[in-house]
């Protein structure tokens, strides 16, 4: 199936909106496949704010139309005790919500932009999305990440080198409770990180202290500043301990 047999068969859809790149794609060929279609921003405790931002400014620039949710996910126990199927009964809270919002508003089918290079397998995230019957066009019609990036790339969509931004959740090791302190420490961290210039990494914690990972281009450079960065980082990390292994390379 091509993506647009897949619109031609579901010519009115919803779409979970997440503000990255494969979302993004997503929506671009709902409308220019004719959809009648709305998207949808599910805004948790577990979004930094430039995810929103994003949303918004893509959405703007596409000329769809954008509702933004609020859900709460840490007022779940199953949620904020953080174990390791925590995913699952997040992505089942965000959707049944998002589901619940689409129907209401006429949209009875709800998209989400998994693709072909997301590895399905039994994941807890894809199982509450196949349980809930959120489809996904991208992945059904072999569509990868590589192929997604270079589209939207030529149709001029700013996003199409945006790093994937896992949720800050995953900062957290699980079985430590997430607390909104400590999700609040990790989106300030890595917006200063950001700011410095640092693209594609994570800091995550440990303990009361952070360990930062960055991709094998950046790591020369992070081990050159990383006694700066603890000082910058000090008033919410009391150490920043560098990761001598890097983080895998940018997804194809």
């Amino acid at each position: 199936m091509t993506i647009s047999e897949f619109f031609a068969a579901n010519p009115v859809c919803a779409v979970a909106f997440s503000g990255g790149i494969d979302s993004a794609w997503l929506l671009h060929e709902a409308l220019r496949y004719g959809t009648r279609m709305q998207a949808y921003f599910v805004r948790t405790p577990f979004q930094p704010a430039f995810e929103l931002q994003d949303a918004r400014d893509t959405a703007a620039v596409l000329g769809a139309a954008l509702t933004v949710l609020e859900v709460d996910v840490l007022t779940l126990p199953q949620v904020a005790e953080n174990p390791e199927d925590r995913c699952y009964f997040c992505k089942q809270a965000l959707f049944t919500a998002l589901l619940a919002q689409a129907r209401a508003d006429g949209f009875p089918l709800v998209l989400d932009g998994s693709n072909a290079s997301d590895d399905a397998g039994d994941r807890p995230g894809m199982r509450a999305l196949r349980e809930l019957g959120v489809r996904s066009p991208l992945r059904e019609c072999g569509i990868t990440k590589q192929e997604i990036r270079s589209q939207a790339r030529a149709a001029g969509i700013k996003l199409w080198d945006k790093p994937s931004y896992a949720c800050l959740a995953t900062r957290i090791p699980a079985g430590t409770p997430i607390t909104r302190e400590d999700l609040r420490r990790v989106e300030e961290g890595e917006g200063l990180l950001m700011d410095l210039g640092y693209t594609d990494f994570r800091l995550r914690l440990r303990g009361d202290h952070a360990l930062l990972q960055v991709r094998s281009e950046e790591m020369e450079r992070a081990a050159a500043e990383l006694p700066e960065l603890a000082q910058k980082l000090r008033h919410l990390f009391p150490q920043v301990v560098l990761d001598g292994v890097p983080r895998p390379s940018r997804e194809s």
